[in-house]
């Protein structure tokens, strides 16, 4: 009987979902950048000015959906998945191109999977305050930007204080980011400051930077 030894085959890393827009987007320009006229990888399934086209698609919208709003979001989201696909579809393509050369397949620009290894928990980066806006009168509400590994968000809000007066901060718990978090029984013509924090696995990240607005 003949003993077949196994061989590791080199894998990408493909798990994009989870990644933060930054990291993302480092990873696509490095694909990019390195499949370019690259003569290990002659055919690739992705049209290579198509595949930049769209990572500046996605580098536009996420750029956009700072300023906050809908519309921006969705933009991001779709554009998101285009890329997404598109690195996928190549990751897969170098996988089978490589012919299990770490050299050849280092070239690609993608990072090899270790596969057996859990990465270990990490700590919640801070969210960030998209946009507050005037709901009804007395009412202001605020939009998140969802954080990755996030359980809950913690929003706070004071009326802004004077100078060298301390802040009386209001809490409250918020499931999830969708929809945007009514704060109801506000003073009209009173300046507010909102801060929001993320609450993952290893407990609270910072704060987020403070957003002031005016209740009507």
């Amino acid at each position: 009987m003949t003993n077949k030894t196994k061989l590791p085959i080199i894998k990408p890393q493909l798990g994009f979902v989870g990644m933060t827009d930054d990291d993302l987007l480092k990873r696509l320009n490095a694909v990019h950048d390195a499949m370019v006229n690259n003569p290990a990888y002659p055919s690739p399934p992705v049209d290579m000015p198509g595949f930049k086209a769209a990572i500046d698609a996605f580098t536009g919208a996420v750029s956009a959906m700072l300023d906050g709003g809908k519309t921006a979001t969705i933009e991001r989201n779709k554009r998101r998945t285009d890329v997404i696909i598109m690195l996928r579809l190549l990751g897969h393509y170098v996988e089978a191109v490589c012919k299990n050369d770490m050299k050849t397949f280092a070239s690609s620009g993608f990072v090899p999977a270790t596969p057996g290894i859990r990465t270990p928990p990490q700590p919640t980066s801070s969210p960030l305050i998209v946009s507050v806006d005037q709901g009804s009168p007395g009412q202001l509400v605020v939009t998140l930007k969802p954080v990755t590994r996030a359980r809950s968000y913690e929003l706070r809000y004071a009326v802004v204080a004077a100078a060298g007066a301390a802040v009386n901060w209001n809490t409250i718990v918020v499931p999830s980011t969708k929809p945007p978090t009514p704060v109801n029984n506000l003073v009209p013509t009173t300046n507010y400051v909102f801060q929001v924090r993320a609450f993952g696995k290893l407990g609270f990240s910072d704060w987020s930077a403070s957003v002031e607005r005016i209740c009507i």
